[in-house]
């Protein structure tokens, strides 16, 4: 399932996970999502435009009601980014839905936004990149996290080392677009698929 709340790549996603073979639909129901067997929440845009979509259907009560009952959630991009408690764009910030502690900050680099192809460092453990490790994947965005305590993190460098994917439990988030990730992008939703 994944969530449409006005920001995503919601047909990219949809064709995406649909190729690696899971049945999906792209919803704006919030019941049809918290009942779903695996939710995506895709990104795009501005943090403050896409914690006011979220708000504007109940999507972080889902989200949050998801990981609470061990339901897996998958974050992409700036889906990623509002998991965190806050976000820091052009001075203003954004309360996010706090799943993730930390804060997503301009990336600090000669060429912002971070747009093209770059390799990560998955961490011991990881399910997501199991047998894509070395791989590289498709970046889009100006803002990141940089550490993110008590999950496995992959990190990836664009000026700095920032948090390129993260690991929780049932919580899976990728700051990269793994719908526009060619093979490497299809594998990882497979392993994603996986833990359904």
């Amino acid at each position: 399932m994944v969530l449409d709340y006005g920001s995503g790549n919601l047909r990219s996603a949809e064709r995406a996970l649909a190729r690696v073979g899971a049945d999906v639909t792209v919803t704006a129901d919030v019941d049809a999502a918290a009942a779903a067997e695996g939710l995506v929440v895709p990104g795009v845009g501005a943090f403050a435009a896409c914690m006011a979509g979220i708000d504007a259907v109940g999507g972080g009560a889902v989200v949050r009601e998801r990981l609470d009952h061990g339901r897996p959630v998958l974050g992409i991009c700036v889906g990623m980014q509002i998991l965190f408690d806050k976000g820091v764009e052009h001075g203003e910030q954004t309360a996010g839905l706090g799943v993730l502690p930390g804060e997503v900050t301009r990336l600090i680099a000669p060429v912002v936004p971070h747009m093209g192809w770059n390799t990560v460092e998955p961490p011991a453990g990881t399910v997501l990149f199991r047998g894509i490790e070395g791989e590289r994947f498709y970046f889009v965005h100006s803002y990141a996290a940089r550490t993110v305590p008590d999950a496995l993190t992959t990190y990836a460098e664009h000026g700095e080392r920032f948090a390129a994917a993260v690991e929780r439990g049932v919580l899976s988030a990728t700051q990269f677009h793994p719908e526009k990730s060619g093979d490497a992008g299809a594998t990882l939703l497979e392993n994603w698929l996986s833990l359904l």
